[in-house]
């Protein structure tokens, strides 16, 4: 990728900018002041790219999804003094359909803001669906994700009211399995698809001879910030899952005030939307211009996609025909071929190790005998 590009996918995420990830500066170094602390210095950089970049993507649509999901949030946790959640309702009558149904005997008021929050989550899902085209299959996995630990905590509290204090062991089996199957679709596939639909596109869309190009290109579209997101999500995610379900789960009448665990429900609710947001954004944003789907490279294997092959070496071959050539590319991005004059080796444009004669950028095809640059040996036009 030439400086000054930036990785986006439609007209309304191009906006020309020539800030990179490695072109940030903190203004601090902790390595400074102990080199251990190089690895807290180089997260921070990345927090601050992140923000340099939402501050130039993030518009009014972002600004609509925090909206219509804070709403239905609230509208979801505050009965606007009703009294139908605050005091616990009727525990008698439970369910959607019947004539003793729970749900067909809330109060009018209670089940307007009920089905005004279920049509706000069905219209952040649709934004999410529309904004995030790339982050699609993730977004499926993510809300099936949270609507499970949610399902967890509602089970933990139907048999210990008062979870965790004073809650035995088979009162955990709800939150446990929940929290396994967040664990499993965010981190093995969700995460897993990202990392390595990365590692795919830098492997083939900033393949170059220069192997500090290569480092720079490695560097420049690092998610270490992003994996550290996704896991704070996955807390958020915990706390407010138990905060809503903890502020109802006392027998009724509810004679305890449960105003702090409905404001830890809100908040903590609404932290978690955000981080969810940039954990969908980043990706799109950094990916974008693959126009492709973000998957594993087990998924791409399946469907017929090429892969490149991780290893320390990688032959290349003749982009005319197909046949192996004498080039080939090192781990760290440095290419090497075999000089005319002697048995030795060295990259394209540099003097031989052993003679000191200019190893050639181009080199001929001992099946087509096409004479081709030595970086086009590399390339896979198949590949996004």
């Amino acid at each position: 990728m030439e400086e000054g590009e930036v990785d986006t996918i439609g007209e309304e995420w191009v906006e020309p900018t020539q800030i990179r990830l490695s072109d940030v500066e903190l203004p601090f170094k902790l390595e400074d002041r102990n080199p251990r602390l190089a690895s807290i210095d180089s997260l921070l950089q990345e927090y601050v790219f992140h923000g340099k970049m939402i501050t130039l993507q993030w518009g009014v649509t972002e600004a609509l999804i925090l909206g219509v999901g804070s709403l239905s949030i609230i509208l979801g946790a505050w009965d606007l003094g009703i009294g139908e959640i605050s005091s616990g309702g009727d525990y008698n009558r439970w369910g959607l359909y019947g004539d003793d149904a729970g749900f067909l005997h809330v109060n009018d008021f209670s089940l307007m803001l009920a089905l005004l929050s279920l049509m706000a989550w069905i219209g952040l899902f649709g934004l999410l669906w529309t904004r995030f085209p790339l982050m699609r299959e993730s977004l499926v996995f993510m809300t099936i994700a949270t609507f499970v630990v949610q399902v967890g905590y509602i089970i933990s509290h139907s048999s210990a009211s008062d979870f965790p204090f004073g809650a035995d062991v088979s009162n955990w089996a709800g939150v446990g399995l929940a929290n396994l199957i967040l664990i499993f679709l965010s981190v093995v596939v969700v995460h897993k698809a990202v990392i390595e639909t990365r590692d795919v596109h830098v492997e083939e869309r900033h393949s170059h001879p220069d192997p500090r190009v290569v480092q720079k290109a490695w560097h420049d579209h690092s998610l270490k910030a992003w994996s550290v997101n996704l896991g704070v999500w996955m807390l958020f995610l915990n706390l407010y899952s138990w905060a809503g379900t903890h502020a109802v789960s006392p027998r009724p009448p509810i004679e305890n005030d449960m105003t702090l665990y409905i404001a830890m429900y809100v908040i903590f609710g609404i932290l978690s939307l955000a981080i969810w947001v940039h954990v969908l954004w980043y990706p799109q944003f950094m990916l974008g211009a693959a126009e492709d789907r973000i998957q594993s490279v087990r998924a791409r294997e399946v469907a017929g996609e090429f892969v490149p092959v991780k290893s320390d070496r990688r032959q290349g071959a003749c982009p005319i025909c197909g046949i192996d050539s004498a080039a080939v590319k090192n781990k760290d991005g440095s290419i090497e071929i075999p000089c005319p004059d002697c048995d030795g080796n060295g990259a394209p444009g540099a003097a031989c190790a052993n003679c000191n004669a200019t190893i050639p950028a181009r080199i001929s095809c001992r099946g087509c005998g096409s004479s081709t640059t030595v970086i086009s040996h590399f390339s896979r036009a198949e590949a996004w």
